[in-house]
């Protein structure tokens, strides 16, 4: 018998309470500088600091060219919290959760969606990247199919163009769980891959992030 996704929320956020006697917050993003960051982009002749950069304690990514921001450290067993708007048209990004290997575009891990109107979404990344949604299982088997995307399961629950959204990110034990402004778009468990970096990607247009941090579990 299925278990009603909303029950399997509620029991999840309760065994977060439970394994969350005392808070370790760490602090990914300080609205200072990128110090805690390694950027990565495709084209290596451009100059980073006009793809990421911090101005009046934002982070602006450029959109162009396509790259990212990782962070230098690896974790595991979090709850992650990321701010973001589209201060112009909105089109594409995301979290990536779990990044291992070498940097490319695109590096192997497990994206929580950013994409307009598609937040929320997982996105499986590279050979051995697999997860289990609502009894099906699903899994990248090669690096010549890299790309697996499971649809988010509510309607799109982000705010107008402009507005600043919230991401809720938890990742325990191999469950992880995606909430964008307090909707539960998406619940996950058997997660393959459950350590690595965190990173933010440049993809598509100017895109805006603040207030990233975690909480270890």
């Amino acid at each position: 018998m299925k278990t009603p996704t909303k029950l399997v929320s509620l029991l999840f956020a309760m065994l977060l309470v439970l394994s969350c006697n005392s808070e370790k917050k760490t602090t990914l993003f300080n609205g200072k500088n990128l110090d805690n960051w390694s950027i990565y982009t495709e084209d290596p002749d451009v100059d980073p600091g006009t793809v990421f950069w911090v101005e009046d304690g934002i982070l602006n990514t450029s959109g162009e060219p396509f790259g990212y921001l990782r962070t230098k450290e690896s974790f595991s067993n979090y709850r992650l919290h990321v701010e973001w708007r589209w201060p112009g048209e909105p089109t594409n990004s995301g979290v990536l959760l779990h990044v291992q290997g070498k940097d490319r575009i695109f590096p192997h891990c497990i994206e929580a969606q950013l994409m307009h109107e598609r937040a929320g979404d997982i996105v499986l990344m590279g050979a051995g990247a697999g997860v289990t949604v609502r009894d099906s299982s699903y899994l990248v088997t090669s690096d010549e199919n890299f790309y697996l995307s499971i649809p988010k399961f509510e309607k799109s629950s982000e705010l107008t163009p402009g507005e600043w959204n919230t991401y809720e990110i938890t990742s325990l034990n191999g469950d992880l769980e995606l909430v964008v402004n307090g909707v539960v778009q998406h619940f996950a468990t058997g997660v393959t891959m459950q350590e690595g970096n965190i990173a933010l990607q440049s993809e598509g247009s100017p895109l805006q992030f603040r207030k990233v941090y975690l909480v270890a579990l």
